[in-house]
């Protein structure tokens, strides 16, 4: 009876992992994915559409501790490792330490036994007590000293700019399909993103969604960077395994604004949050019965599209996140 219920616990929880890489297997595969130049691992800055933080990436072909191109626009400066370990970061707390271990390998080398230097039972419960409140005082005082540091910005932004930033009016950018717009503040354009450039956007969202549907992959390669090519073939081979095929239609764009656009190179990058609403479900191949999802009813979800542009090139997909 017992390895009955053991082997249950086991096949739910290998059932409750794999099920978020098959679950709601649309472009993208509900997951993070894909690159965002020398920002793949930088969160983009909120935006009214997605106020909440993104996912960090789940799968990417950028390595994270490869170290971003001297001087490229977003490269932050990554904080030198503290040396050693704790006591290394606690000298004081070493040195209490090295006291004690001095004083039992003294007892030691004296014949006396570890503890012979500290006397008595009492004397050693006298000494640890001394030992406790040296230490409380260390703790007490590294937690003062951390409560009056003061909170750092982010890198570059001093304290001023981010409550000017934080104030900004919300600028609207008219004449783009689906209520593209500016964010919650000025967002961060270094590449000068125009009307046309929203709207290629926009056109791409839609045009992804069916290629995705249609499982042409063709058409997914001009959209879309070979990374993210590869990584909508591999989602394509989970759905199979499960003899699943995932399906959305009626793709509209509600509401978008601009995260963040910025050059590395010849390579422009511009990331933006998207909300949209769409039929989205998935059916099994051999009984027609629909597995997740319904196809008579519009859901809604936001996600962070990354698109780049190679000298001034179209632009393609090169990254999804999700929010929250």
């Amino acid at each position: 009876m017992r390895r009955t219920a053991r082997f249950l616990t086991a096949l739910a929880a290998a059932a409750f992992v794999l099920a978020p890489a098959l679950a709601e297997a649309a472009p993208g595969g509900r997951s993070s994915s894909g690159s965002r130049g020398a920002r793949t691992y930088q969160a983009p800055p909120p935006t009214n559409t997605a106020p909440q933080p993104a996912r960090p990436m789940e799968r990417s072909a950028t390595q994270p501790s490869a170290p971003a191109t001297a001087g490229a626009p977003g490269a932050a400066a990554r904080p030198a490792a503290a040396p050693g370990g704790f006591f290394a970061r606690n000298p004081m707390m070493a040195g209490l330490m090295g006291g004690l271990l001095g004083a039992g390998i003294f007892g030691l080398l004296a014949g006396g036994g570890f503890f012979s230097g500290l006397g008595s039972l009492a004397g050693i419960m006298g000494f640890l007590l001394q030992l406790a409140l040296i230490a409380g005082l260390v703790f007490l005082a590294m937690a003062i000293f951390r409560r009056f540091r003061q909170q750092p910005a982010p890198a570059g932004m001093p304290n001023a700019m981010m409550r000017e930033q934080q104030d900004a009016p919300r600028g609207m950018m008219g004449g783009m399909g689906g209520g593209m717009a500016r964010g919650p503040s000025q967002p961060v354009d270094e590449v000068g993103i125009q009307a046309a450039d929203y709207q290629a956007f926009e056109r791409n969202l839609v045009e992804i969604n069916a290629a995705w549907s249609r499982e042409d992959v063709a058409a997914l390669s001009r959209l879309a960077t070979p990374e993210m090519v590869q990584f909508f073939r591999d989602d394509y081979a989970a759905l199979a395994a499960r003899g699943w095929k995932n399906e959305t239609r009626d793709v509209k764009l509600e509401q978008g604004d601009l995260a963040e656009a910025w050059s590395e190179g010849p390579r422009d990058y511009a990331t933006v949050a998207m909300r949209m609403s769409l039929v989205d479900w998935t059916r099994d191949l051999k009984t027609g019965a629909i597995t997740e999802g319904d196809p008579n009813a519009r859901t809604e979800q936001t996600e962070l599209w990354t698109f780049v542009r190679v000298q001034g090139g179209p632009w393609v997909l090169s990254a999804i996140q999700q929010t929250g």
